[in-house]
């Protein structure tokens, strides 16, 4: 079973920079195309909101449009680490930051939190204007 751990967080202020990352381990090997590996984040009295996706086995991602051209979701040659980058900060982006696994059916809308199976424990990032 899939395995997800985050680190990276802290404090930053507007306009700063911060990458965090998720180690995987435990991957299922099957279900190339469909499983995907995202960041979730959650702020205080908020949802979860997707923030960015990525398809370990096509290497394809997308993005939620607050973020987008801000943030940056890669993975590393061995695909066992998933990294956010995240520029530009600004107070809304503060919040606790979510590594998250879709790597088995039912497979859905990246961005709904329902469909993940695996979280890791989370990440807090904090921006100060």
């Amino acid at each position: 079973q899939v395995r997800l751990v985050e680190s990276g967080g802290g404090s930053v202020q507007t306009g700063g920079s911060l990458r965090l990352s998720c180690a995987v381990s435990g991957a299922d090997s099957g279900y190339t195309r469909e499983r995907k590996l995202a960041w979730f984040r959650q702020g205080q009295g908020t949802e979860r909101e997707g923030v960015a996706v990525i398809y370990p086995g096509t290497g394809m991602t997308a993005y939620a449009w607050s973020v987008k051209d801000r943030f940056t979701i890669s993975q590393d040659n061995a695909k066992s680490t998933v990294y956010l980058q995240m520029n530009n900060l600004k107070p809304e982006d503060a919040a606790t930051y979510y590594c998250a696994a879709n790597d088995r059916p039912p497979f859905g809308p990246w961005s709904r939190a329902s469909f993940y199976t695996t979280w890791g424990q989370g990440t807090q990032v904090t921006v100060s204007s």
